[in-house]
C-alpha cells in the first residue's frame, strides 16, 4: 500500500548546521529555503528545519526518556525504518564517520521475537533525537508481543 508522505517541522537553532546534518550526512535533498527555514526530502517525506532563538526556554528542558530493551530512549523522537540491515549499517557508518555521537548505539532489540529490529539513536546539532531502524521481518513492524496477542 502506498502511503502519503508525512510533513514534520522541527526546531533548530542553527540553519547551517541543520543543512550539514540533514543534507550532507543524511543525504536529504534540499528543497525550498528562506532565512528562517529549510525544506528537506527525507526519503519522500518533507521535514522542515525551523529556526528558533537559541535562548528560547524550549532548549533548557530535559529530554524525557523511557527504558526500552535496557536503553534510555528519548520519548520525543522521529526517524526512519530502513529497508534492510545493510542500509541500516551504512547509515550508522555515515554518522560515525562524520563524528556524530550515538545517543543509543546500534544494537538488536527483541532478538528472536516478533518485531526483532536493529536500532540506533542520534541527535541532530540542535538536540532533536532521531531513530534509525530496520526490521528482521518487515511484516512484523506492528506485530504485538506474544503475551499481548488476543486469546481465542
Amino acid at each position: 500500500m502506498q502511503h502519503p508522505p508525512f510533513h514534520l517541522a522541527l526546531p533548530v537553532n542553527d540553519l547551517e548546521k541543520a543543512a550539514w546534518f540533514y543534507g550532507e550526512i543524511l543525504g536529504c535533498p534540499m528543497g525550498r529555503r528562506s532565512e528562517r527555514w529549510i525544506d528537506f526530502d527525507l526519503h519522500g517525506h518533507q521535514i522542515v528545519a525551523q529556526l528558533v532563538d537559541k535562548n528560547d526556554p524550549f532548549w533548557q528542558r530535559a529530554m524525557p526518556t523511557n527504558s526500552v530493551s535496557g536503553h534510555q530512549v528519548p520519548a520525543a523522537h522521529f526517524g526512519l525504518i530502513l529497508p534492510d540491515r545493510k542500509v541500516w549499517l551504512d547509515t550508522a557508518r555515515r554518522f560515525q564517520s562524520a563524528g556524530v555521537d550515538f545517543l543509543v548505539p546500534p544494537h538488536t532489540r527483541f532478538a528472536g521475537k516478533a518485531g526483532e529490529q536493529g536500532t540506533f539513536f542520534v541527535k541532530d546539532p540542535t538536540g532533536n533525537a532521531l531513530e534509525f531502524k530496520y526490521f528482521a521481518n518487515p511484516g512484523e513492524i506492528f506485530a504485538p508481543f506474544e503475551d499481548q496477542k488476543p486469546s481465542r
